[in-house]
């Protein structure tokens, strides 16, 4: 479980649902700044953990002019690596040895949708 700051959160709720907004908000910037630049999206990588902090990797490809590949691999938070992958359908991955660092939520996953599901709560209430 990835903790996020409550913006990055609305982002990424809006970006699943497909909310249009009035103007661009800054993940919307930066994704228009990356296709002006002919660059996209290609996959996250959570690739670290550091004393309770998540790292990880924007893997982005550009192609110029002349159809020339370039692979392009930018540090970032991974709240907003995971808002741009939400807003791209693009692939997010974590590495072995992260995973193996992490504790397995789906017990309390599981539950938090069962209490939902007894209060008589929508998926859409609670996001």
């Amino acid at each position: 479980m990835i903790h996020v700051d409550q913006s990055v959160g609305a982002a990424i709720a809006m970006f699943l649902r497909g909310t249009q907004k009035e103007r661009p908000l800054t993940h919307d910037l930066i994704a228009h700044v990356l296709h002006a630049l002919g660059a996209r999206i290609e996959r996250v990588i959570v690739n670290d953990l550091k004393r309770g902090t998540y790292f990880a990797r924007l893997i982005l490809s550009a192609e110029n002019e002349l159809h020339q590949r370039k692979t392009i691999e930018i540090d970032a938070r991974p709240s907003d690596c995971i808002a741009m992958a939400t807003q791209h359908s693009a692939p997010v991955y974590v590495t072995g040895e992260v995973w193996e660092e992490v504790e397995d939520m789906a017990k309390v996953l599981r539950k938090i949708e069962d209490e939902s599901s007894e209060s008589g709560e929508s998926d859409e209430d609670n996001k």
